[in-house]
């Protein structure tokens, strides 16, 4: 079935905006008031990360999908499984329930900023994903 070229724009424009704001968001992790020693790299990295993927949607809104960019930011979704996977367990089996929101980052609560993280990295997989599925749809209906 051969998607039709608007949806594809359409999903871009979203996938723009969408990982355009969840860039902007970011900046309120380094607030001391919700996260206890906050750490600027790691602001910066989800940003710049974030980022990257809406620079990915509209490259590919200009036909241009660039494999290279893809790689890196599936690597870095396999390293942030690896980083926060862990805290998602931790979530999931400890004694307190499962949590993702009404708690702080503080040392005793750690593992629901990794579960964010986790799920964060998540859907940007699912993302380049939809990219590289577009790429692939695109380039058979070239053939």
């Amino acid at each position: 079935m051969k998607t039709p070229r608007p949806v594809f724009t359409a999903l871009n424009v979203l996938g723009v905006v969408v990982f355009a704001v969840f860039a902007w968001l970011q900046r309120e992790d380094d607030n001391p008031a919700i996260y206890e020693d906050p750490s600027m790299v790691d602001v910066w990295i989800w940003i710049l990360f974030y980022a990257l993927i809406a620079v990915a949607f509209g490259m590919a809104l200009s036909g241009k999908f660039p494999v290279p960019l893809y790689a890196m930011i599936v690597a870095f979704c396999l390293f942030q499984f690896a980083m926060t996977g862990p805290g998602l367990w931790a979530n999931i089996t400890g004694e307190e329930g499962f949590a993702m929101t009404k708690k702080s980052m503080a040392p005793d609560h750690a593992y629901v900023e990794q579960t964010r993280e986790f799920f964060g990295a998540v859907i940007a997989l699912a993302a380049i994903l939809l990219l590289f599925w577009q790429r692939s749809t695109q380039k058979s209906s070239r053939s």
